[in-house]
């Protein structure tokens, strides 16, 4: 049985995330959430149109109205749910392979679930797999038009044209495609679009947020101003310069929290970021005068933070950011106009902004033991303890266990590649001496 993990259930499409196992969690979140309606989308995968047909099923046998926005990015389905108070339902895999998908659920409103919802709902829907479901009695509607609301509410977050900049977008084959550019573009920008032929099998394929070579490529050879990549739903972006260089979410999130800070709109003087972010990061806010939250993996932890301390930004280094005045989770498309309209305002180039933050060199290696480890950090004190001795305050360690295999993360930022490299290694050792096992990409 699937369960959920740091954002939603995923599994092999229609192999181990079945119609019927999509059909019975929707039952579980209509009992759970009790819903008015739901809104439905869906990224550009193959699986996808039989998941939402499962969706739609769930919906009629728990009697609740559903609405199709069919393919559109996970951060317009948020949006539909919040304008709405709907409950949204995500069919995606987000930079999963093609043959992957899952479901994304939001609470009415469009926030992510709770932890009590979430577990409840998982509680319900492992119970219903053994039931048979009821005669469908919900109704069903076309609602794509919703994703126009979304593109036009998105454009008038910038406050001015970005005329005069051109933007390459690598929509990764996904479910920004056509939406992606049509937004940008009617923000004013001139925009070069690659990766925008979805044909159910290339989604993420060797481009978008987690492939940046074709977007680099691409980025010099029309000399344009910068280069942005989304990921197959829509709700992450990576960045590149315009002499080619790969800019990540922790220095598109300092670029945003140093301009919200000198304009008095970053709400508490804070952000929030996960343990992944860069020791640059932390270092370039302390400079600023800005307090960093830190939270596990996950931009369900950063919204749930953000909710806490009552700030506007988090995010994750892989390009999860969230601008919680415009948005209720993570959007590519909204952070890359912020970050536009940032450049057009200061009249600087991505290049130079992203001198404001230092890269410290960061090593992260995954060991795959032998057996599941409960708990690394605890019988690795010492061994971390000795590490962080060493790096002081240049330099960190963060070792964690997978939440679903038998792997061993081990990160160290240093001053020095060969320092994070030696030490990394060193710690790694001990995990394999301990638990069996080896590096993954090692032989």
């Amino acid at each position: 049985m699937l369960h959920f993990g740091t954002d939603g259930v995923r599994g092999v499409a229609i192999d181990e995330l079945t119609p019927s196992l999509v059909r019975d969690l929707i039952r579980a979140v209509a009992r759970v959430l009790q819903p008015s309606a739901i809104v439905v989308g869906r990224d550009t995968r193959e699986s996808g149109i039989a998941l939402e047909r499962a969706v739609v099923d769930g919906c009629g046998a728990a009697g609740v109205p559903v609405h199709l926005l069919g393919v559109a990015p996970t951060p317009a389905i948020a949006f539909a749910a919040e304008q709405n108070s709907w409950v949204g339902i995500a069919i995606t895999a987000s930079h999963n392979p093609w043959a992957d998908n899952g479901i994304k659920v939001f609470a009415a409103g469009g926030t992510k679930l709770t932890d009590a919802e979430q577990i409840e709902i998982e509680r319900d829907w492992h119970a219903l797999t053994a039931e048979t479901p009821p005669v469908a009695l919900g109704n069903e509607f076309d609602a794509t038009h919703l994703v126009q609301q979304y593109a036009e509410h998105r454009v008038n977050v910038v406050g001015q044209s970005l005329a005069g900049l051109t933007v390459v977008l690598d929509c990764a084959h996904g479910s920004m495609s056509s939406v992606g550019p049509e937004i940008v573009r009617a923000a004013g920008a001139s925009v070069i679009v690659i990766n925008d032929s979805p044909n159910g099998r290339n989604i993420n394929d060797h481009c978008g947020a987690t492939s940046l070579g074709s977007l680099v490529q691409a980025v010099k050879a029309h000399k344009a101003d910068l280069g942005i990549a989304f990921d197959g739903d829509g709700d992450r972006l990576m960045a590149v310069t315009g002499v080619g260089n790969a800019v990540d979410g922790d220095k598109i999130m300092a670029i945003a929290a140093s301009d919200l800070m000198s304009r008095g709109l970053l709400r508490n003087k804070g952000v929030v970021v996960t343990v992944m972010s860069n020791l640059g990061f932390h270092k370039a806010m302390e400079t600023l005068g800005i307090d960093v939250v830190v939270t596990p993996v996950g931009d369900r932890n950063v919204l749930v933070a953000l909710e806490e301390f009552d700030f506007v930004l988090g995010g994750e280094q892989s390009g999860h950011i969230v601008h919680r005045a415009h948005a209720t989770t993570g959007d590519g498309v909204l952070a890359a106009l912020i970050l536009m309209d940032y450049l057009v305002r200061k009249k600087t180039t991505l290049d130079e902004a992203v001198t404001m933050m230092e890269t410290y060199p960061q090593i992260l290696l995954n060991v795959r033991t032998s057996e599941r480890v409960a708990d690394p950090v605890a019988e690795m004190a010492s061994s971390i303890q000795a590490a962080e001795s060493e790096l002081g305050k240049n330099g960190r360690v963060l070792v964690r266990a997978s939440g679903t295999e038998p792997l061993i993360r081990v990160m160290v930022e240093a001053d020095t590649q060969e320092k994070a490299s030696r030490i990394a290694h060193e710690l790694a050792q001990v995990v394999i001496e301990a638990h069996g096992g080896q590096i993954e990409g090692s032989h």
